[in-house]
C-alpha cells in the first residue's frame, strides 16, 4: 500500500478547522522526534506522511486552495518528500537569520546539499539524494539555497545495519565538517519509516 497522499487525504478548509488543534499538536510532538540539528546552523525534519500532510493543509489554509486542482498540484510537489520502505526523506533548512548570516554562509556553503551523509553502525557511508524536482530551482554551483529536500535509499543490509546500531548523520563540506548521532527516538521513528 502507498504511503502518498491522495485528495481523499486532505481535508476541506472547514472539515481542516475542527481537526486542526488536535493535529496540529499531534504534528509538533512527531516534529521534535524528527528534527536533527547538526553543528550551529543546519537542521534536518525528516518527513513523513503526516509532517506533509501537515504541510499541504496548512499550505491550503493560508493560499486558501480548494479546488481539486490547487491541491493536486501541493500533492505534485510534495509527495516524492514521504518516505517509500527503504527510504528517509528530510527537508534540510540552513537557519540563517541575519543578513550578514546569508551573505557568509550561502556562498560558503555551495553544494552541501550534496555532502550529507547517514553514517550506519557497520561503517556504512550513504551519502543523500537531492529530490529531483527541487534540484534545479534550488541547486547553483556558486551559492546554495537556504531550504534543500533530501532522500537516502537504504538496500535491505543497510536497513539491517540501521536498526541494529546507532547511526550519524555526518556533512562533510569543507566549510562544515559536523556529525550527530540520532537519539533513540528520531532512530526509532526512521526505522519505521524504512520498514514500511
Amino acid at each position: 500500500m502507498s504511503r502518498k497522499l491522495t485528495l481523499d487525504d486532505i481535508a476541506d478548509v472547514r472539515a481542516y478547522e475542527r481537526e486542526r488543534a488536535d493535529f496540529r499538536s499531534q504534528v509538533i510532538d512527531l516534529k521534535r522526534r524528527r528534527r536533527v540539528h547538526v553543528g550551529t546552523i543546519i537542521t534536518f525534519l525528516f518527513e513523513n506522511r503526516d509532517t506533509i500532510r501537515f504541510q499541504i493543509q496548512e499550505m491550503a489554509r493560508v493560499e486558501k486552495l480548494t479546488t481539486d486542482a490547487e491541491i493536486q498540484i501541493e500533492l505534485d510537489i510534495y509527495n516524492p518528500m514521504i518516505p517509500d520502505a527503504g527510504q528517509v526523506c528530510a527537508t534540510m533548512f540552513l537557519e540563517l537569520t541575519t543578513d550578514d548570516q546569508v551573505r557568509e554562509w550561502l556562498p560558503k556553503l555551495a553544494n552541501v546539499e550534496r555532502s550529507v551523509l547517514l553514517v550506519l553502525s557497520d561503517g556504512s557511508r550513504i551519502r543523500g539524494t537531492i529530490d529531483e524536482q527541487h534540484e534545479q530551482g534550488l541547486t547553483r554551483d556558486e551559492v546554495t539555497a537556504a531550504v534543500h529536500y533530501l532522500r537516502w535509499d537504504l538496500t535491505a543490509e543497510q536497513v539491517d545495519a540501521f536498526a541494529a546500531g546507532d547511526v550519524v548523520l555526518e556533512i562533510d563540506h569543507p566549510a562544515y565538517l559536523e556529525a550527530v548521532a540520532f537519539g533513540s527516538a528520531t532512530h526509532d521513528e526512521l526505522l519505521h519509516d524504512l520498514l514500511g
